[in-house]
């Protein structure tokens, strides 16, 4: 049966009164029937499910993760009462307490560029650029009121602190890395003095440049400094190449010096020693020792000259014996014939015989007298 019958009468087909309809045998609307639709809720059971759903809340609310990147400020009705590390814990619910996340793992940078003037009253341009994470969360929270701007002012303080203190060379040249320790500790001071809770990482001005009125000449003086440390590393190429050498020179030479001063001294206290032992010898036996050393005498005179010669006992004529011809014959080959003496004349003085043949007389009769003296003591 249609519940919209013609004639403008609706009818509901949820809402009727017979009561065959009913799977009771019940009339009545089903909704009176059901608990909570249109027949209500009792007072009791509303406030159960709102205080179970409560409780659900409440509890999710006590339980809180925290990641690694990051740390939790528990704030115990306004008030610090904690920090969380990474993990897992448990809190009052709101509105006990509340967290505040802070990532303090985050690297962060700020940078600036600043136009200041060097120790030398120079006008440069200076980019530098500041990193840095956060080492205190309540502090970078509630230390300052704003830490961040903290720092942008406070590290281009550090900045013109440290550039006024120092030429235009210095920024251009090695040194600017001393130069930005030095403003990166002037830096974490002033950023502790503030309480900001922040700790940098690294501070560096790699590209400080003049203003474009003055480049030409500041690229000149960079070109000179580049000039000025070719020259030095050739200069010290060339030393590190002709300081060993003379080194070794001087080595050389005063080895040799030194061994030469061995040797004479050697040389020194071996004709000591042999003076000492023929000093004993003469005190023991004076004669002997005198006849000797002129024995000795006349062997390394006769040995060192090659030619001889001899006066002929009677004559006036003096023999020359040439030794030199004769000792090499004999070092190559027997020879076949003694080779003839030269006879050379003596021109006779008004005195009798010449000088040199008084000398000569004098050396061989002195020299036999040695010899047979000599030979006596040996048989003896």
């Amino acid at each position: 049966m249609a519940w919209n019958e013609p004639g403008g009468k609706r009818r509901d087909p949820w809402d009727s009164d017979d009561s065959s309809r009913s799977p009771r045998g019940g009339g009545g609307n089903w909704r009176t029937r059901i608990p909570g639709f249109g027949g209500g809720l009792p007072g009791g059971a509303i406030w159960g499910v709102g205080i179970a759903l409560l409780l659900i809340l409440l509890l999710a609310d006590t339980v809180r993760a925290i990641d690694e990147s990051e740390r939790g400020v528990v704030l115990r009705f306004g008030k610090l009462h904690r920090v969380m590390d990474a993990g897992l814990h448990f809190k009052l619910p709101r509105p006990i307490e509340r967290v505040l996340l802070v990532e303090t793992t985050k690297v962060r940078s700020s940078s600036n560029e600043v136009r200041m003037l060097t120790k030398d009253e120079n006008l440069i341009i200076v980019d530098f650029n500041v990193q840095y994470v956060v080492s205190d969360p309540y502090q970078f929270l509630f230390g300052s009121r704003d830490p961040e701007d903290s720092l942008r002012q406070a590290s281009e303080a550090a900045v013109r602190q440290v550039v006024g203190a120092n030429s235009l060379d210095d920024m251009i040249s090695p040194k600017r890395l001393a130069m930005e320790n030095s403003a990166k500790e002037a830096l974490q001071l002033t950023l502790e003095r503030y309480r900001t809770g922040i700790s940098v990482t690294e501070l560096n001005f790699p590209n400080p440049r003049p203003p474009p009125e003055v480049k030409e000449a500041f690229d000149d003086a960079i070109a000179a400094r580049e000039d000025r440390e070719r020259y030095q590393n050739v200069a010290d190429a060339y030393a590190r190449k002709i300081v060993p050498e003379a080194r070794g020179t001087a080595a050389k030479i005063r080895t040799g010096a030194e061994g030469q001063a061995a040797a004479r001294v050697a040389l020194a206290e071996g004709a000591a020693s042999h003076f000492s032992q023929i000093a004993a010898s003469y005190r023991d036996a004076p004669d002997i020792t005198r006849k000797r050393l002129l024995l000795e005498t006349m062997e390394d005179i006769y040995r060192r000259t090659p030619k001889v010669m001899v006066d002929a006992e009677g004559s006036d004529r003096m023999l020359y014996l040439p030794l030199d011809k004769m000792m090499g014959q004999g070092a190559t080959s027997v020879p076949t014939q003694v080779p003839e003496m030269q006879s050379v004349p003596v021109q006779p003085t008004t005195g009798g015989s010449s000088a040199t043949t008084r000398g000569t007389r004098a050396i061989r009769g002195e020299t036999e007298e040695a010899i047979s003296d000599d030979r006596e003591a040996r048989k003896q």
